[in-house]
C-alpha cells in the first residue's frame, strides 16, 4: 500500500464543507474508477497544531505504483466530468504539500534497491 498525502489550506473564502463535499465526489469518483484503494479527509482540531500544520490533511490510499500511475492517467484524460469534478477541488485550494508515503518496514526493502 502506499498513501499519497495532501496537507491543505483552502482559500480565505473557500467554505470548508464545501469543499468537504467536493474532495467526496472526487475522491468517489476515482475510487468508482478502480485507480484508489480508500481516502480520508481530516481536518485540524481545535487549531491545536503547529504552525507548519495546514487545517486539512487528505490520505488517498493505492495498492502499488501501477495504481497511482492510473489515477494521475485519468486525471490526465480530456473528459468532461474528470474536469469539472477535478476543478471543483482544485480551485477551493490555496496551498497544497504533498508526499507519498509506504508502510515501514516494508517488505521491498526500498532502501537497498539500486539500479545501478
Amino acid at each position: 500500500m502506499n498513501l499519497y498525502h495532501c496537507s491543505i489550506d483552502l482559500h480565505h473564502e473557500a467554505k470548508a464543507l464545501s469543499f468537504a463535499s467536493a474532495v467526496e465526489q472526487w475522491m468517489n469518483y476515482l475510487q468508482a474508477r478502480g485507480v484508489v484503494l480508500g481516502w480520508r479527509l481530516l481536518r485540524r482540531k481545535l487549531n491545536l497544531a503547529s504552525d507548519s500544520c495546514r487545517d486539512f490533511l487528505l490520505e488517498i490510499e493505492f495498492k502499488d505504483m501501477t495504481q497511482l500511475d492510473q489515477a494521475f492517467r485519468v486525471l490526465g484524460e480530456h473528459d468532461e466530468e474528470v474536469e469539472k469534478l477535478y476543478s471543483h477541488v482544485s480551485a477551493l485550494i490555496a496551498t497544497a504539500e504533498i508526499g507519498l508515503y509506504r508502510p515501514f518496514p516494508d517488505p521491498e526493502r526500498a532502501e537497498r534497491m539500486a539500479l545501478i
